[in-house]
């Protein structure tokens, strides 16, 4: 199992230049983990496109049910998050010499209470914390 950050999840739905060897990663995998909080950040992220003027009402509605959509079928898994993912998160930024901004800190605590090992972003930072905690990083499309 892998797990999907929204820099990677959002290739999948707004299309760029690894958009298509995300797909093809994707497809790779038996199982990729999408937690409730990279489908937060994503719906975020496409809401803040809308209310910045660069989508339209319309475009905005058929990206979130195009998101659904995706995260709905396999390989996908939603993986729902606890209240202790905080404190995971904490402990991890006490420990760690590597600095991270809070919510790629949060996609590693959620990866740390899920039990997964392997990670899928487009987010350098968050790569290289995710690196230095022991992760192992895939980065579509990086050459």
């Amino acid at each position: 199992m892998i797990y999907i950050d929204t820099s990677s999840l959002l290739k999948l739905v707004l299309p760029d230049l690894q958009s298509e060897a995300t797909r093809t990663a994707v497809l790779a995998e038996k199982s990729v983990a999408v937690s409730t909080l990279a489908d937060l950040e994503a719906r975020v992220q496409i809401r803040t496109l809308f209310l910045g003027g660069k989508l339209s009402e319309a475009r905005t509605q058929r990206l979130r049910d195009r998101l659904m959509e995706i995260i709905g079928c396999a390989p996908f898994s939603r993986k729902k998050l606890q209240g202790s993912l905080f404190e995971t998160a904490i402990t991890q930024h006490e420990a760690s010499l590597v600095h991270c901004r809070s919510l790629d800190r949060m996609h590693l605590a959620a990866m740390a209470e899920l039990g997964i090992k392997r990670l899928m972003t487009h987010d350098q930072h968050q790569a290289q914390a995710a690196i230095a905690a022991g992760y192992q990083v895939i980065t579509p499309g990086d050459r």
